[in-house]
């Protein structure tokens, strides 16, 4: 029987959060970090990978704070590296490969910056850098995708919901089905709060973890694979081409007919790929 949301739910208390959190497999740890949309949890993010990357190794999907299942926080309390650190601690996990969409991927970036001891291997897919100059993307402020995902957040219908899984999707036919789009527009409205503490940060900068400082992206020793959509609309591929030009031991996939969400939309070979990264790069 596939596995199902109910059966891998779990819920952690740590120093400062209560988080949700989806959990399968034994073997090494492996945490996956969901992005920032409307609607976005470790399961909706995660839901097509969990059960393949169980079979090698111990998967732990986690709501972070602010989202899904987890404790709802005001911007000026959201530090989603802590809330990590205060994961792993919980659980009494030493060390874990860290794999981010997203905001999610932002905060693995950090991680393998701010606390290099506690992260084996870090993947990301469409991570934003930070304010750099562009090459490829518009120049007027947020991406198309990230100015849809805050209007989403601001009227989180199945209307705006399906702009919002339409601009993260290459193949809108297949994967921005009605049903993702309202269970997408369920979860969030589920949690009015989480709408309303995004909502509010935003004259203070969207509330996502602060920018990685790219002068010290060099100095990741940490293996790393990036994962990016060729058709990205929200984070544009160049983000990735960024870090690979700065993390030495890095290595780049770019998938044509992908957008924002690699790991959906081509979930079986992103479950290879990041099945024989974890198992074959050496760690430090």
């Amino acid at each position: 029987m596939p596995l199902t949301q109910a059966d891998t739910a779990r819920t952690v208390q740590t120093k400062d959060w209560t988080l949700r959190y989806y959990e399968a497999g034994a073997g090494h740890p492996v945490v996956l970090l969901h992005g920032s949309g409307p609607g976005a949890t470790g399961w909706s993010n995660f839901s097509g990978n969990i059960e393949a990357l169980a079979v090698h190794f111990h998967v732990y999907a986690v709501d972070m704070p602010g989202w899904g299942g987890s404790d709802a926080a005001t911007v000026d309390r959201l530090d989603h590296v802590e809330a990590a650190i205060q994961f792993l601690d919980a659980l009494g996990i030493d060390r874990a490969a860290f794999v981010g969409n997203s905001m999610g991927g932002q905060t693995s970036i950090r991680l393998a910056t701010e606390h290099p001891h506690r992260i084996t291997h870090l993947v990301t897919m469409g991570p934003p850098v930070g304010r750099l100059p562009s090459l490829f993307a518009a120049g007027d402020g947020p991406s198309e995708g990230l100015k849809v995902l805050i209007e989403a957040y601001r009227d989180p219908s199945p209307g705006n919901m399906r702009r919002l899984v339409e601009i993260m999707c290459f193949d809108k036919a297949r994967f921005a089905t009605p049903e993702l789009c309202q269970a997408r527009s369920d979860a969030a409205l589920a949690r009015p709060e989480h709408l309303r503490n995004y909502v509010d940060g935003l004259p203070k900068g969207a509330p996502i973890p602060t920018w990685v400082d790219p002068g010290l992206l060099p100095k990741i020793q940490i293996p790393t694979l990036l994962v990016h959509g060729r058709d990205d609309r929200v984070v544009p591929f160049e983000s990735s081409l960024y870090l690979l030009a700065s993390i030495p031991d890095s290595r780049l996939v770019l998938l044509n007919r992908c957008g924002h969400w690699a790991m959906i939309e081509h979930a079986d070979e992103f479950n290879r790929l990041v099945t024989d990264f974890l198992r074959n790069a050496p760690t430090r």
